[in-house]
């Protein structure tokens, strides 16, 4: 990677299980509290997984402005948006203090399913006698809908809503890979700026697994299925380990030209010292035996010009899933030896492509507070994922450079670097 210029963060937001703001988010990490329970929204069904990490008491009213923007805004671009103007707050970056064609962003995303009831009235004028009749959804369910309602799920609204708020004219775009969209989206605008075309990028995302709709339709085959113990159901590398588990949010950051930030009086949290992408094909549901996760790391300490001993932590994808999880353990064992390792999933569950955000939230934090938070749950270590796992406190950190690590189950992988400022 030729770096132009050096790129720094200096703001956070995060909306999650476990709180709301950066302060929540932090305290609720220091303190061990795990934002995965029952959901409210199954409470009252038979579905085989009925818990997860699902956002308390977030009110998108508080974020959401002008209100009226509601109306054209599902429950997950309201999270995501709240997310990018909570970074924006805690960049101290007001509008009309960057040239707005100065200004980008960048988010990670993914499909939004439509709540079950807001076209439920439309299903019901499509059954006859008990039967579906296709046929008759153009001629009668349509002209229920609301005429925007595309427009309330489409994945790059998030980032359109945002530029529209902020009058962020440079470089705006959406990245849809799952688990990996939200390190890709920070990756795309930190070359953006390197490339000169931005001073200021907001970068982040956006996702949800606890959707009804998207939970009836994807199943439940990934999952854990331990109801009677949900705060206890994500255990990344733990030999009982038995599924992930899903999860909403939404995390975003601002990231600079440092001389910009310097110029401008911002507080530096962190800076960006290199990353790196791979893939491997998944094929016939055979594990993948870490490749291109290999290949991530190793490019990511390439671009940065550090090794494996200038790394702190590891911030893990640790997905509690059993075979993601050996083959994870196995490739950060090999390029980066016996470096703490931190699971954050283990808190709040999947959140899909808001995954990378939200868990890089807490390693800025963590270079910033000099902890590492602990990994809850890790009680049986599993022999076949050789990691120095960060359990039962936090981690004092001595060494404050973090390596962020991301993949999905079809094999995309980012890996990215961030040091003290």
């Amino acid at each position: 990677m030729v770096q132009s210029c050096d790129v720094v963060i200096t703001g956070i937001g995060v909306v999650s299980p476990i709180g709301t703001g950066r302060e929540a988010y932090w305290n609720s990490l220091m303190e061990g509290r795990s934002g995965i329970a029952p959901l409210a929204q199954a409470a009252d069904t038979d579905l085989p997984v009925r818990f997860g990490g699902e956002l308390k008491d977030f009110d998108a009213k508080q974020f959401v402005k002008p209100r009226k923007s509601l109306k054209v805004m599902c429950h997950e671009i309201q999270v995501g948006y709240s997310a990018t103007m909570l970074a924006m707050d805690d960049a101290n970056l007001k509008q009309g203090s960057v040239d707005p064609d100065r200004l980008g962003v960048v988010l990670g995303s993914e499909m939004f399913y439509c709540e079950l009831e807001e076209l439920a009235d439309a299903y019901r004028k499509c059954v006859v006698d008990g039967e579906i009749k296709p046929e008759l959804w153009g001629e009668g369910a349509m002209s229920d809908l609301y005429p925007l309602w595309m427009l309330k799920y489409l994945p790059n609204m998030v980032a359109c809503h945002a530029a529209i708020a902020l009058d962020a004219r440079g470089p705006n775009n959406t990245l849809t890979l799952d688990e990996v969209s939200s390190l890709l989206a920070m990756i795309e605008a930190i070359c953006v700026i390197q490339r000169g075309a931005a001073d200021v990028m907001l970068a982040g995302g956006i996702g949800t697994r606890v959707n009804l709709t998207r939970m009836l339709y994807r199943g439940d085959k990934a999952w854990s299925h331990r109801n009677d113990d949900p705060a206890g159901a994500c255990r990344p590398f733990d030999a009982e380990r038995d599924g992930g588990v899903i999860g909403e949010g939404a995390g975003a950051l601002v990231l600079e030209r440092r001389e910009f930030a310097e110029a401008r009086g911002a507080k530096i949290l962190a800076r960006v010292a290199g990353f790196g992408r791979s893939f491997e094909s998944a094929r016939d549901q055979r594990p993948m035996p870490g490749i291109a996760t290999r290949n991530s790391i190793q490019a990511a300490l390439r671009s940065s010009g550090l090794t494996a001993a200038d790394i702190g932590h590891v911030n893990s994808h640790g997905s509690s899933m059993v075979e993601h999880d050996r083959m994870e353990a196995l490739a950060i064992r090999d390029c980066l030896g016996d470096v703490p390792v931190t699971a954050l999933k283990s808190y709040f569950g999947c959140l899909g492509a808001a995954s990378g955000a939200v868990e890089a939230a807490a390693s800025v934090l963590a270079v910033v507070e000099g902890l590492v938070p602990a990994t809850l749950n890790y009680e049986h270590p599993d022999p076949e994922c050789p990691v120095n796992v960060i359990h039962g406190q936090p981690l004092r950190a001595e060494n404050g450079t973090a390596l962020l690590l991301n993949q999905t189950e079809t094999g995309q992988t980012a890996a990215l670097v961030i040091g003290p400022a």
